[in-house]
């Protein structure tokens, strides 16, 4: 339905005639009844569109799920280690003064990937102190990172020497899945699904951390090799999406809680309910950025984060939910 919606409406049966054209034993049977601008605009467009928006949202859903359990943290995100302030300040390095120009029309993403893998990778050895990584040292390395990248980025937005590298930087920065196309959303998908197989596995460490550290080691948990594999993979899975679709906010913050509203703490719950809303949330948050200013388009993190708001005045105002205790 959501590949229906946007500037130019498309009848559900033209979509579904379309998809079908292009599948391998189907397609050469379906008689074609419409136009090329319209099959570009549902083929080439919209499903990588829809897509991409699919597995950005269940893969920072996920990070955000990990996140708070490797922190014990209700308000951390996927962004708080630095991943994403690592992203922008390549991306507007590429978008403002064409660095990296020898990756053409891949450089934007290739550069947003290398600097959250960069970043990722200081913050790790910030927080490895003898072998050792604790939730304190962690988040405050990834929080000290964070701001001195992101002040990085703020200078050189201001140094930009024309105004449309600034609006576009902005732009990117916001989220948006307005670039997508099919061989983008290969790679984040095969991430987000190899992800989410192996975190599934994962659910007693992370429900052990979300007790606390001593309560995990009386299990028998190694909780420093988890804490690092869980870093490493919630990074990479932030890195590969903000790489494609910029930094889209609170759908990592927001969407664990609902998931542990609903089912409550045990991640063997939490994680695929979380992948669902995530899609959900994602998906239909990029057809009202599409619809509300159309033909203009409002980033989606603009509008993640204004329903995000009121979601957490209406959580707060709940006595019955807790983080640790689902929801009750």
């Amino acid at each position: 339905m959501a590949v229906m919606l946007g500037p130019v409406k498309i009848a559900p049966l033209t979509v579904w005639k379309v998809a079908m054209s292009h599948l391998p034993f189907w397609g050469p049977s379906i008689v074609p009844d419409w136009s090329k601008a319209q099959e570009h605009i549902i083929w080439e467009i919209r499903f990588p569109r829809v897509i991409l928006a699919a597995v950005a949202g269940a893969g920072l859903a996920l990070a955000g799920a990990v996140i708070q359990a490797l922190l014990r943290n209700s308000l951390a995100d996927p962004y708080i280690l630095g991943v994403s302030s690592g992203s922008s300040v390549m991306a507007v390095m590429v978008i403002i003064f064409g660095a990296l120009p020898m990756f053409g029309q891949y450089a934007l993403s290739i550069a947003a990937f290398l600097g959250a893998l960069v970043s990722m990778i200081v913050v790790y050895m910030l927080a490895n102190v003898s072998g050792i990584i604790t939730t304190s040292r962690l988040l405050l390395s990834g929080i000290a990172i964070s701001m001195v990248l992101s002040s990085i980025t703020s200078f050189i937005v201001m140094m930009a020497p024309r105004e449309q590298g600034i609006r576009d930087a902005m732009f990117w920065m916001m989220g948006s899945f307005s670039g997508a196309k099919w061989e983008y959303v290969i790679i984040p998908g095969c991430a987000v699904f190899v992800g989410f197989i192996f975190l599934l596995f994962q659910y007693r460490g992370l429900n052990a951390l979300l007790m606390g550290e001593e309560a995990a080691k009386t299990l028998g948990i190694n909780t420093n090799s988890l804490r690092k594999v869980l870093l490493i993979v919630a990074s990479l899975l932030t890195g590969v999406i903000v790489a494609v679709c910029g930094s889209i906010g609170f759908i990592g913050l927001m969407i664990p809680h609902i998931a542990r509203f609903l089912v409550g703490s045990d991640h063997r719950r939490v994680l695929p309910v979380s992948v669902l809303l995530g899609v959900l949330l994602a998906i239909w948050g990029d057809v009202l950025a599409r619809l509300v200013l159309a033909p203009e388009e409002v980033p989606i993190g603009v509008v993640t984060s204004i329903c995000g708001g009121p979601f957490f005045i209406w959580l707060l105002r709940r006595n019955s939910y807790t983080f640790g205790g689902g929801n009750r």
